[in-house]
């Protein structure tokens, strides 16, 4: 009898947009009731660390705010092609991403804001030996914008994380923070986030995950089997599994798919009738917590026609025998199903008579009314032999012809992920890459089903161990070597494909993190001499290239990384045509009258030129004033 409780409404849309603020609190009777952590929502809408804590649910570290802000704190940082490391540039829809996976995520926000439809990350496991990204994003935005932009030019750096450090759990949930923060907003409604974890910081990767995502988000932990011997260094336990950590964007949308029933499930499938290959349930209900005063609909007898085996809610002279849901040891349970189901379902339904007692089964089937394999609700337990390590090393060694990764996870793994999160059409990112084993297994799916998934992977140029493998066929970075796996896997999926390859995207556009394509060029008159005017001109720095200024261009406007480019001769100038002219771009140093004119009659959405590529003020205004006219819906940017 009250109006709404707009507190609460308003509760829940801060909740949509910053779920990591929302906490619990004790209403006047004592009841837990949700509130809002407005430290968190300081930080959330603050360009610097706020400061002062206090008592809450929730969990806490040292580095904790300054991973928050890490998170939303700018980056002076572009996307720069790669082409001599690409393969089917222009026409692929892939994507590699060399460089600090955090900037990587910066720089996606905009072009990939709800555009993935799965994220599957196999972060380093903090064992103590392993590493971490070392990001000391701490400070201010202007000392961030310092540390992330020209000062460190070979982006994040990889420390040791000893146990014998005071911080050893800090530092690994201040690099995961805000790298889950911004994955999640790349997350579609129906998009699914699954981490590779071990035992060590399992536990606390729940608890943010939980906070990040939204604790009714997780869906479960499941256990694969990746070791089935376990490693020489287990006490007490052969630790022969690790986990995956299952989260959705959204608990209400249809986001995981079940697992067809095949293989060796398949096998079950003995009996067939004119509907096809099915087996048997039995349809009593073994629920012991129900009982006839909470579940009466389900505790009712069923007759049998002796002479068919059918059943039915209704005694006849047909229907004569009586069964009730009796379990064995004589304690009553109930059924499955409750009365108008059978009735409705009744052909889906046999008793079958042994000795003197009549069991009732449920028939299961192989295969839809469609004709497609059945699915059934995925298993929190994975014991499949080709999902573990050795088969994963095994997949690296049939293409490069040694190991030259030491714990590659298992692309048979990452397919089995990828049918139940990803649909044919949709987007995976893991911006823990590795050697890539995700890039191999979405063309492995795609083979399989016809898809068309594109991958985005994003891994940091990091420098293999001396001692190892990868440095001995002169690998020189990481990043190096898991573009050269996606480089063989493609071409290995096309020759198993065979006549079913057409059309199969096996290719990736390379890029890299670097620093931006712009110059430094603000100045206050009186700290600029004379003399210096004329190298404040151009904005562009000397060693970038049309195309790169195009990808940054591309990232500024929230555009797709992927779209088709192709380059054409307009009145003399080199012109970049984006998606059927949904952008138009000249870099070219100087850019006539005439060109703009030109551009402009072909009406694209978007236009951009290089700001020094005018003679003058009055050159680009007249250029501005020349779109107005004959294409007023086209956006007109300088750079």
């Amino acid at each position: 009898m009250t109006s709404p409780d707009l507190t609460e409404a308003n509760i829940d849309r801060l909740a949509e947009l910053f779920p990591n603020v929302i906490t619990e609190k004790l209403d006047a009777d004592g009841n837990p009731k949700k509130a809002v952590d407005f430290d968190l929502l300081r930080q959330e809408l603050s360009d610097h660390v706020v400061e002062g804590p206090q008592e809450r649910y929730r969990l806490d570290w040292p580095g904790k705010r300054e991973a928050a802000f890490a998170a939303n704190a700018p980056i002076a940082k572009t996307l720069r092609p790669i082409g001599e490391e690409s393969v089917d540039f222009d026409n692929t829809k892939n994507l590699f991403i060399e460089g600090d996976n955090l900037e990587a995520l910066k720089l996606l926000q905009e072009s990939y804001l709800g555009k993935v439809k799965l994220i599957y990350i196999d972060p380093p496991y903090n064992t103590g030996n392993d590493f971490v990204y070392d990001d000391d994003y701490a400070e201010t935005a202007d000392e961030y914008l310092l540390r992330s932009g020209q000062t460190d030019h070979n982006g994040a750096k990889l420390v040791a994380n000893l146990e014998s450090n005071g911080r050893f759990h800090s530092d690994w949930l201040s690099m995961m923070y805000p790298r889950l923060k911004l994955a999640r907003n790349l997350l579609s409604d129906d998009g699914v986030l699954v981490i590779s974890i071990d035992d060590n910081e399992s536990a606390n990767l729940r608890k943010i995950g939980d906070e990040i995502l939204g604790a009714g988000n997780f869906v479960a932990q499941l256990a694969v089997q990746v070791n089935p011997r376990g490693r020489h260094l287990d006490r007490f336990v052969a630790k022969t599994h690790e986990s995956l950590m299952v989260f959705v964007r959204n608990a209400t949308a249809d986001s995981i798919a079940g697992v067809a029933k095949e293989g060796r499930m398949a096998d079950e499938y003995q009996r067939s009738d004119e509907r096809g290959r099915h087996r048997l349930l039995g349809l009593r209900n073994r629920n012991q917590a129900f009982n006839p005063q909470t579940r009466p609909n389900l505790y009712y007898p069923l007759f049998v026609a002796p002479s068919t085996g059918r059943v039915s809610t209704t005694q006849n002279a047909e229907f004569s025998v009586e069964v009730l849901p009796d379990a064995p040891d004589g304690t009553q349970t109930c059924w499955t199903w409750g009365r108008e189901r059978v009735n409705s379902d009744n052909a889906l339904l046999l008793a079958e008579q042994t000795g003197k007692e009549w069991r009732i089964y449920r028939k299961d089937y192989l295969h839809g009314a469609d004709g497609e394999v059945a699915k059934t609700l995925v298993k929190s337990l994975w014991l499949d032999p080709e999902f573990n390590n050795d088969y994963g090393r095994k997949s690296v060694k049939d293409l490069f012809g040694e190991a030259v990764m030491d714990f590659p996870k298992s692309p048979q793994l990452m397919k089995r992920i990828i049918e139940i999160a990803a649909e044919p059409g949709s987007t995976v990112l893991d911006f823990f890459a590795g050697s890539s084993s995700m890039a191999h297994a979405v063309m492995l799916a795609n083979a399989a089903d016809g898809g068309r998934r594109k991958f985005i992977m994003v891994q940091l140029d990091e420098i293999p161990d001396p001692k190892s493998v990868a440095a001995k066929e002169g690998y020189s970075s990481i990043a190096a070597l898991s573009r050269e796996r996606i480089r063989r896997a493609g071409v290995k999926v096309i020759e198993e494909a065979g006549l079913g390859a057409g059309g199969l995207d096996v290719g990736f556009r390379a890029l890299k993190v670097d620093t931006t394509n712009l110059t430094d060029v603000l100045r206050t008159p009186d700290e600029t001499e004379q003399q210096a005017l004329s190298g404040l001109g151009d904005s562009v720095k000397p060693d970038r290239s049309g195309e790169d200024l195009l990808f940054q261009v591309l990232l500024d406007w929230g555009l797709e990384l992927t779209m088709p480019i192709s380059v054409e001769k307009l009145e003399g100038h080199e012109v970049y045509l984006v998606e059927d002219d949904a952008l138009i771009a000249c870099f070219d140093s100087e850019v006539s009258p005439e060109l703009v004119r030109a551009i402009a009659k072909r009406e694209p959405l978007r236009a951009v030129f290089r700001d020094s590529g005018f003679a003058s003020d009055d050159a680009r205004i007249n250029a501005e004033q020349i779109f107005h006219e004959i294409s007023p819906a086209t956006d007109v940017k300088a750079i």
